[in-house]
């Protein structure tokens, strides 16, 4: 079911009346071509409001992880025709959207910098780089054998722009990358499976990364037999949501050392201190950090000033979520 109705126009506030305002998490005069037709506010989050959020058009929310920020001033803007997010997943806008309102995601965003940490953790789990930081501390020199990336089998599970962005990252390290996602079809690498080719796909591969959104059919969607079906000594990266693998069935893998874990991401997020996955053997734990580079803000000014020209042009704008997105 649609979620959302085609931006007119005139309901923005552009053709007559008071000019449109849009709130941005970044201030004007940090962009360096916004269109002068509209008016424009900086929220970080913190503090007042800066305007009156009744008046608010366009509202591109804080840059924060604390989804209550975000949220808190949507109540409060009748007049808000478009969201866009600052994040690929919008799964914890969905549910508070008026049916007029455009949702934009963030996709192309993140791809180069999430991709590009897929890419470290999986190196660096498979080479057993957090040994090696462990036993420096400790003053230990031990060597050993461990896997490599070329010849492996990498499968990628959630193959949209981010999927397709760790590919080109894989692809040097010369091994076979597998994809699927929500619908199979064809993609410049080769084949994207459908999720139903998973239980053919997991016992084969060396190394299962996640970028699927968070969706109620992905919610969880690494669960027991999930991890029951992948190879034994393989890798599993998690580059999506925590709450997209069951911790718990995670943790009875890792403890019996039959799987190797890099995530990202967690659940519960963020991991509280004392939790079993920090100490977990196998277990690589990086703090939400995937996407958060030096390229974030250039991008985010790009996509803000693309959507924010479109705007006052009257044009659709780019990344719009019409419906519950499907997994890849």
């Amino acid at each position: 079911m649609s979620r959302v109705t085609p931006l007119n126009p005139a309901s923005a506030g552009l053709h007559g009346g008071e000019r449109a305002l849009a709130w941005l998490p970044i201030p004007e005069e940090e962009f360096e071509d916004l269109p002068d037709r509209l008016d424009y506010a900086h929220w970080d989050g913190r503090g007042e409001y800066p305007t009156d959020p009744a008046r608010v058009t366009f509202y591109a929310p804080p840059i924060t992880k604390d989804s209550a920020v975000i949220l808190a001033p949507l109540p409060h803007m009748p007049r808000l025709r478009v969201i866009q997010a600052l994040s690929a997943g919008v799964d914890y806008l969905l549910p508070h959207l008026r049916p007029d309102v455009v949702l934009c995601n963030a996709r192309g965003v993140h791809d180069d910098s999430t991709a590009e940490m897929a890419l470290t953790l999986t190196l660096a789990a498979l080479r057993g780089v957090p040994d090696f930081v462990r036993n420096q501390a400790d003053g230990r020199w031990q060597e050993g054998i461990r896997p490599s990336l070329f010849g492996a089998t990498v499968l990628i599970v959630g193959y949209g722009s981010i999927g397709a962005a760790i590919e080109d990252r894989l692809r040097p390290f010369g091994c076979a990358v597998e994809r699927v996602a929500g619908r199979a079809r064809w993609a410049e690498h080769g084949p994207v499976h459908s999720a139903s080719a998973l239980a053919d796909l997991l016992p084969k591969a060396d190394v299962v990364i996640l970028s699927v959104p968070l969706t109620a059919e992905t919610h969880h969607l690494v669960d027991a037999g999930f991890l029951a079906a992948m190879k034994d000594g393989s890798l599993l990266v998690n580059m999506a949501r925590g709450a997209v693998v069951d911790t718990e069935a995670l943790l009875t893998e890792v403890q019996g050392g039959r799987l190797l874990a890099a995530l990202d991401v967690t659940d519960p997020e963020p991991l509280p201190a004392g939790h079993p996955l920090w100490t977990a053997p196998g277990v690589l734990v990086s703090p939400h950090v995937g996407a958060f580079t030096s390229a974030f803000l250039p991008q985010v000014k790009r996509l803000l000033s693309d959507q924010l020209h479109r705007l006052a042009d009257g044009r659709e704008p780019h990344n719009t979520v019409l419906t519950l997105p499907a997994a890849g």
